[in-house]
This record gives structure tokens, sequence and C-alpha cells, in this order.
């Protein structure tokens, strides 16, 4: 019996690396890297003009996964329909926080900062690290989202900017 581990990710499959949000993945390839032969995933960021290697055998280390359910979208609706928890707690603790979420990879804790941080435009104005948060969180939460319903990056946007606006 061999201890081969079989990819569970296929070439073509649309998954989502917590640090770099939605990617797919292109190929899977050997690289021999102080003769040790090792198998990774070459996974293209669909945001950036990036390319990441993902070791098969790091893959759940870094939380690579597949993109989520519709079931679960729902939940990250849900999320966004909900009042804001803004904490009195200075921003630099507040930030820190706001960025472990978006980090996690966890739609919903990403939906929960996307919510958190959206102003309408009656409401007061926000600092330029808070837009920048906030910019980078929606981006995340719309291209997972636009993955799974199968729709583009604007749409999905639209979508989420519209539940929070209408509460």
């Amino acid at each position: 019996m061999s201890n081969k581990k079989i990819s569970e990710f296929k070439i073509g499959e649309v998954v989502v690396y917590p640090k770099h949000g939605v990617g797919e993945i292109i190929k899977i390839e050997s690289m021999e890297v102080s003769s040790i032969k090792t198998k990774f995933y070459v996974v293209k960021m669909e945001q950036a003009k990036l390319t990441i290697r993902v070791p098969l055998d790091k893959q759940d280390e870094v939380g690579l996964r597949k993109i989520s359910s519709k079931k679960f979208i729902e939940q990250v609706y849900d999320t966004l329909k909900l009042r804001p928890k803004i904490r009195r707690i200075m921003w630099s603790r507040r930030a820190q926080e706001y960025d472990a979420k978006i980090f996690s990879g966890d739609p919903v804790k990403i939906a929960e900062v996307v919510r958190d941080l959206f102003r309408k435009n009656s409401q007061a104005e926000q600092s330029y690290s808070e837009r920048q948060m906030f910019q980078v969180a929606i981006e995340r939460l719309a291209r997972e989202i636009a993955a799974v319903e199968k729709t583009d990056y604007f749409q999905s946007t639209e979508k989420i900017e519209t539940i929070l606006k209408n509460k």
C-alpha cells in the first residue's frame, strides 16, 4: 500500500486561499526541493496577477478550501442583514480583529466585517483605513459569491451593497 495522498482538488477547480481569496487550480506539478520530491497545486489567483504554489501536504495548514455552497452563501446574506456590531474600542484593535476575520477565509466572518464597516451616505465619514479595509473585505466576499452563484464580481458586489443599503 502506498502512502501517496490523492489530491483533493482537481485541475480547473475554483478554490479559496484565505490569504489571497478566490483562485483556480491550473495544474498540479512536482518539484524537487533539496532532493525531496513535492507535489504542488498551482493556483492562479483571480484578482491579482498572482500564481501561488501550495504543497499538497500543506493545503490544510494554509486553509485551501473549496468555494462555499449556495446554502452557506445564504448564511452570508443573513449576516449582512443583521445590525452592525460596532465595538467601542480603539481602531487599531478593531482593525486587528477585522484583519483576522478577512484572512480567516470564512465568508460569514468576512460578511461581518463588510456589514460593520459599511456606511450609508447619510452616516459619518470613514477614515481612509476603514475604507481600505471595507474594500478588501467586500472584494473577497464578492469574488466568492460570484464564483458560487456563477455571476461576475460586479453583480455580486451590487447584490451585497443592495442588501446593506436596504436594511
